[in-house]
């Protein structure tokens, strides 16, 4: 299935039906961090393709799912890395310029707990939980999310100031053209504050559909 040709309503239905059949795995074993894991990408997704308070409710509902997976497995990189890409998501949802910088500041610990755990991976150290990121995706993504974190502050002043400047136009239009602004506003908003999960599609969608199939052996 090519996620790229996907169009926003078979998204939706592809991780709601995730989503369910998350729920239905976590009924039967709560204690699966792996199933965790895919629930909270699979919202993560979903936070995306909904507007308005439906978007940040799957996106606060994505955190508390990985963060339940990492109490259950707190070496486990890919939760890690998809924790930081909800709360830099978050934090692009939040105005408040101190609010938004915390969140930034969790992700990027996140993001650089990811890297560490598979750069122990890589050394070899003696820890089951470290030996498990071996099947997930490679440190250069995880650097890569790493030295996006750091550039996240700045770009949400900019998001800010854009839409900003954007209302204020709006504010002075008639009532069709402010309508036809709020819609440009919100499109813009969503553009942009996709950034930050670029690449989860890819990988969450790969996550879930992996687990639709009896998995290799010598990953699990």
């Amino acid at each position: 299935m090519d996620m790229g040709a996907m169009s926003d309503p078979e998204r939706m239905f592809f991780f709601e039906l995730a989503c369910k059949n998350a729920e239905a795995a976590y009924v039967q074993n709560p204690h699966d961090a792996d199933n965790l894991t895919r629930w909270g990408g699979a919202l993560l997704e979903l936070s995306q393709v909904r507007n308005g308070p439906e978007s940040l409710k799957c996106l606060e509902d994505a955190e508390s799912k990985l963060e339940e997976a990492l109490k259950i497995d707190p070496a486990k990189a890919d939760a890690l890395w998809c924790l930081g890409n909800a709360q830099t998501s978050h934090g692009f949802f939040t105005p408040d310029t101190v609010k938004a910088n915390e969140f930034f500041v969790r992700a990027t610990e996140c993001f650089q707990k990811a890297v560490d755990v598979v750069c122990m991976c890589s050394c070899g150290l003696n820890n089951p939980h470290v030996l498990r990121s071996t099947s997930e995706p490679t440190n250069e993504l995880y650097k890569k999310s790493l030295d996006l974190s750091s550039k996240a502050p700045e770009l949400h002043l900019e998001i800010h100031r854009q839409m900003a400047s954007q209302a204020s136009q709006a504010s002075s239009a008639s009532n069709p053209r402010q309508s036809r602004k709020k819609k440009k506003d919100s499109e813009f908003w969503y553009d942009l504050c996709g950034w930050a999960i670029l690449g989860v599609g890819i990988y969450a969608w790969f996550a879930i559909a992996k687990a639709n199939a009896p998995p290799p052996p010598a990953k699990f």
